[in-house]
């Protein structure tokens, strides 16, 4: 069982996910990181990020590993790595092959029907697991969340406010995995609330529904 957690860049979805999974006694899925894995490992082997058979291969042959803490590719620790801003934009691009989606979405599926989770990404709540009992889209102004990601990475807002605006624009026309909100989705606006906020938000929504 999954709660679905979906929303653009900066939009809070990781934050929101560990601490709603931690306040229901969840465990949390971070499904983006299984894309950063991939483009971590197809950087370092000189795959192009925008060549689908290249990377469809990578992702079917690494292992990935996010029980604890830590995130590990073929058992080496790469939480730092895989948030670095080479591999965030290689990320957006691998994600964009259908082949590796379809690798990732089976790892995802096969996690959460093994147990309760709190799960974020884009795609959660519309491909992943569409019957889940619970889905949220989280959605922020485009300058709060570039302030938000400039703030992570210690670099210039507007840098990363035109770095969001094509990820966007990637993220909402592609053809696989596209970034939509489920017709049955609860869409919260974070621009204006602190973590806490959104996170009882959504405990409340858990509770109104059996979950937790």
């Amino acid at each position: 069982m999954v709660i679905a957690i979906d929303g653009p860049a900066g939009a809070g979805k990781s934050s929101v996910a560990k601490a709603l999974a931690d306040r229901l006694g969840f465990t949390y899925l971070d499904s983006g990181a299984m894309y950063r894995c991939v483009a971590l490992a197809s950087l370092e082997a000189g795959v192009d990020p925008d060549d689908p058979i290249g990377t469809s291969g990578v992702a079917s042959r690494i292992a990935i590993d996010l029980e604890g803490p830590e995130v590990r590719l073929d058992g080496r620790d790469v939480s730092s790595e895989i948030r670095t801003a080479d591999v965030t934009e290689a990320a957006s691009r691998v994600s964009v092959h259908p082949e590796v989606r379809a690798a990732m979405v089976d790892r995802q599926r096969v996690l959460i029907a093994a147990g309760r989770y709190v799960a974020e990404g884009r795609d959660i709540g519309t491909v992943v697991s569409p019957d889940s009992p619970l889905k949220v889209f989280l959605t922020a102004s485009p300058e709060i969340r570039a302030e938000r990601r400039a703030a992570e990475e210690g670099i210039d807002p507007a840098e990363v406010l035109e770095r969001i605006s094509e990820r966007d624009e990637r993220d909402s026309s592609r053809e696989h995995g596209t970034l939509i909100v489920a017709g049955d989705a609860v869409e919260i606006d974070t621009s204006n609330l602190d973590l806490d906020a959104v996170v009882e938000q959504i405990a409340v929504l858990a509770g109104q529904r059996g979950l937790g």
